[in-house]
């Protein structure tokens, strides 16, 4: 079947509770920007509590992040990056009632997700051998050592729940993806795509500010 005759499902009416399917979208864009809301608030707690750490003690967090893969983190960043750009263009094809393009460009999203969810794994690897994990190996020595485990205990609290963010991103990317291939979506109801792709660009946005906070602290001086 062509693109030109994609649409093998009736577009759907509106749950009870809606009017209209335009009542239906609005009401999922809005509930997940308000659950983006309470994620903001949820990652800034951490974050204040990295930016008053790395205030308290700025030699050690400095040392600490010599330590870090930047070549790792920094793949990965661009790695998400491009994620963000084949979500978009997703939501751009799926709007425009384009399924296949819809399903492969979902498809890619996903790819990437796990491409960077393995280098992060890596990167966890090459951490444990270096006994660079708080409570399990770590054996850092010196004058900074506490500091250099609090950054690495902020380090994976924060990388771990972000993975957490991105593992359930990858399945909800793959269930869209499936529905998109179906035919499910169409220029008047692409809602599922446009509101998965807001997750993923929080989660995106999310990494832009660890990205500098974990791997570019302490490389600045000499």
């Amino acid at each position: 079947m062509s693109d030109a005759r994609r649409e093998p499902w009736p577009d759907p009416s509106p749950e009870p509770q809606y009017a209209t399917m335009a009542q239906q979208a609005e009401a999922a864009s809005f509930g997940m920007w308000v659950f983006l809301a309470t994620e903001v608030l949820f990652f800034g707690g951490m974050l204040l509590a990295y930016a008053w750490a790395r205030g308290s003690f700025p030699a050690g967090f400095a040392e600490a992040g010599r330590h870090t893969k930047i070549f790792i983190g920094s793949v990965n960043t661009v790695v998400l990056l491009t994620s963000s750009f084949t979500m978009a263009w997703a939501v751009n094809a799926a709007e425009h009632g384009r399924r296949r393009p819809t399903a492969w460009l979902l498809a890619a999203t996903a790819l990437l997700a796990l491409l960077f969810l393995a280098l992060k794994g890596v990167e966890y690897h090459q951490e444990w051998t270096e006994h660079l994990v708080p409570g399990l190996n770590f054996r850092e020595e010196g004058p900074n050592a506490h500091a250099v485990e609090l950054f690495y205990f902020l380090y994976f609290m924060l990388t771990g729940i972000h993975g957490i963010h991105v593992t359930i991103g990858i399945g909800l990317i793959a269930v869209t993806m499936v529905r998109a291939w179906r035919g499910a979506f169409s220029e008047r109801y692409y809602t599922p795509v446009e509101v998965t792709g807001l997750y993923w660009h929080f989660v995106d946005i999310v990494w832009i500010f660890l990205y500098p906070l974990i791997y570019l602290v302490g490389r600045s001086g000499p």
